[in-house]
């Protein structure tokens, strides 16, 4: 059991300030760790992420790219080969709870792969090869 008078400061643990500004000597006088003249040098003196001195900085000097359709319809993508695992009728509560299709987003299968057995699908929107190759397996696409 220790007692409290005989508690000592364990050594490294406790850290002087840094007195800024004291003389040559103290290895942080004249500027006080803050580099030459300047912005930076100044209390308060932030420049913003980005900021090259008034040069035109680097994302506006960068071409546009690209862009987004607000009135575009995102489909959730199927391809039939991902159909083989069903039996009879595919819809879109029977991909929700094979994990193929996630939201609430229309449903688009396109045409890659083949199907070996008969099944009915039924989705938003089909692909003219998906549509093919379901009515070649002997089964038939619904637009829902």
């Amino acid at each position: 059991m220790s007692l409290l008078k005989e508690l000592e400061i364990i050594e490294g643990s406790t850290h002087y300030r840094k007195r800024l500004g004291r003389g040559k000597g103290s290895g942080l006088g004249q500027t006080a760790g803050r580099g030459g003249k300047g912005q930076t040098a100044r209390t308060g003196g932030k420049i913003r992420r980005g900021f090259e001195g008034g040069q035109m900085p680097l994302h506006r000097r960068m071409p546009k790219v690209g862009f987004n359709n607000p009135f575009g319809t995102k489909y959730n993508v199927i391809n039939v080969e991902d159909l083989a695992g069903f039996s009879k009728e595919v819809n879109p509560e029977s991909l929700k709870e094979a994990g193929l299709v996630k939201g609430r987003m229309p449903i688009k299968i396109l045409g890659s792969g083949s199907l070996k057995k008969a099944v009915t699908v039924k989705a938003h929107k089909f692909s003219a090869s998906a549509k093919k190759a379901i009515e070649a397996a002997g089964g038939k696409a619904e637009v829902i």
